[in-house]
């Protein structure tokens, strides 16, 4: 497994989401996971499936201490007291008295966002999370996340691939030593049956997944957080690794955003 170093902190790049997975499906793709070498597992709050990760890790051959292990937190824990206190809820669910990573899982102005940044610092100081993130936070609501933390901010999980263009982040991030981790990295299965994904796909006897995947994670500082729950489809999202696209086919399978698109679109049509 490949890592990104950022901030002195190795992320593997593949790890599992795990979002709508829950009970056993969930169970059995995280000791799956585990057995087949991933070292990171992505859940939250909201999920309502941190028990079930705790308990398949807790099962496993793998030390704790070998698993980068995320939640996130739900949108009515944002203020100071509900982020200590459901932090402490979702270590006792999972099993571990720390997280490697806790994220906001949204932004949300009911709360101000030093408030929760400074309970998160909290848990930082106390030695219960080790690292502090963000989610779905655009560059100003990132630089000002950044600004109020005493802790560094490490990463901004954000919808990336290619359909949808990350390009400011991406910089924002390599200029800032964040990383930038990508979940949905496949389209929600839409740019599966991209012409040219499926084309590069058969030069290098991949999956149109697997070339997606590795589009992702060729990116500085990119980890990425696929869902998967069978085996197959878990063991392929590790088979990317044996292979590098050139600059060019980077380029190629590179598409506009659709918002960005269709807001270009509705611009130039009420300019006419």
């Amino acid at each position: 497994m490949e890592h990104v170093s950022v901030q002195g902190v190795d992320l593997p790049k593949i790890g599992l989401g795990t979002w709508r997975q829950t009970g056993d499906d969930c169970r059995r793709a995280v000791a799956t996971a585990l057995e087949l070498g991933y070292r990171h597992i992505d859940t939250a709050q909201i999920y309502g499936n941190e028990r079930q990760v705790g308990e398949a890790l807790r099962a496993s051959d793998v030390d704790r201490d070998e698993v980068f292990l995320a939640t996130k937190l739900e949108g009515g824990n944002r203020d100071y007291d509900g982020v200590l206190r459901s932090t402490e809820e979702s270590l006792a669910r999972l099993g571990t008295d720390y997280l490697d990573l806790l994220l906001i899982h949204w932004p949300n102005r009911r709360t101000p966002l030093r408030e929760t940044i400074d309970a998160m610092n909290e848990l930082v100081d106390r030695g219960t999370v080790e690292n502090i993130g963000v989610s779905n936070f655009d560059l100003d609501l990132l630089a000002e996340a950044r600004e109020f933390s005493s802790a560094q901010v490490l990463t901004d999980q954000v919808q990336f691939h290619p359909y949808w263009d990350q390009t400011e982040l991406l910089d924002y991030c390599s200029i800032h030593d964040l990383a930038l981790t990508a979940y949905s990295p496949l389209g929600h299965g839409g740019v599966l049956e991209d012409e040219v994904i499926r084309a590069v796909a058969d030069d290098y006897g991949k999956s149109p997944a697997q070339v997606a995947l590795r589009w992702a994670i060729q990116h500085e500082n990119v980890v990425a957080v696929p869902k998967a729950t069978s085996r197959e489809h878990l063991a392929a999202n590790l088979e990317v690794f044996d292979f590098e696209l050139s600059d060019e086919e980077m380029e190629r399978i590179r598409r506009p955003s659709k918002l960005r698109t269709l807001s270009n679109l509705v611009r130039s049509r009420l300019s006419v």
